[in-house]
């Protein structure tokens, strides 16, 4: 049995000094509707945390609810987007997930998995987190680095995302699945690297199986 809360109790100080997950960042700074922390989702898609915090923050400063989202016109809302990647087709989705919500949400978007889902341009990883972080609802999030991490221990043996999604919803308990995301994300960014992960000073290499790990620091 792989010993998952011990872990993740190991893994929160020794990300401490990292910077938090995109997200999170923004609901602490008070970017916490469920609107809000999906745009940012949908603004870090293939984007840095580095670039989604600073873009993010620009746009709600303009336009933080649905029906100011809506009256933006593209020319407008493209710049505000600019250093994230496809601004213009991102500015297309997210206005057109804004106006979606007024004609069919009366303005106010259902915290609603099969809704999120729904919406052009929001796949399952946005529309967990969006729910876990805005809402508290129980929900995990994969990205590429919970992908690679949970691999690389053996937790999982999958080889996409989707499949990890799946694989992790069978076999985390419901408690930890927002802390997936949440630690995991930096560990994996900043510890458990791609390449050339931190192992010898990583905290829970004894219970790693470091799968596909062929050279390390």
């Amino acid at each position: 049995m792989f010993p998952l809360d011990t872990v993740l109790a190991a893994i929160e100080p020794a990300i401490a000094a990292y910077p938090k997950a995109a997200m999170f960042d923004l609901f602490e700074r008070g970017y916490n509707s469920l609107f809000e922390q999906l745009i940012s989702c949908i603004i870090s898609i293939r984007t840095l945390d580095e670039t989604t915090i600073p873009v993010s923050l620009r746009l709600f400063e303009v336009a933080r609810t649905p029906a100011e989202v809506a009256a933006l016109s593209p020319d407008e809302l493209i710049p505000l987007l600019y250093g994230t990647s496809y601004p213009d087709q991102k500015a297309y989705t997210i206005i057109g997930i804004a106006q979606r919500i007024i004609t069919e949400f009366a303005g106010t978007l259902p915290a609603d998995y099969d809704v999120l889902t729904s919406l052009k341009g929001v796949g399952p990883k946005c529309a967990n987190l969006a729910l876990g972080v805005a809402t508290g609802q129980s929900a995990i999030s994969v990205d590429i680095h919970v992908h690679r991490v949970t691999n690389r221990w053996g937790y999982v043996h999958t080889k996409t995302p989707e499949k990890t999604l799946a694989a992790l919803e069978k076999q985390v308990p419901v408690e930890q699945w927002i802390n997936i995301n949440r630690l995991l994300m930096p560990f994996g960014k900043h510890i458990c690297t791609g390449t050339l992960p931190h192992c010898s000073t990583c905290p829970v290499l004894a219970y790693c199986a470091q799968v596909g790990v062929e050279r390390h620091r």
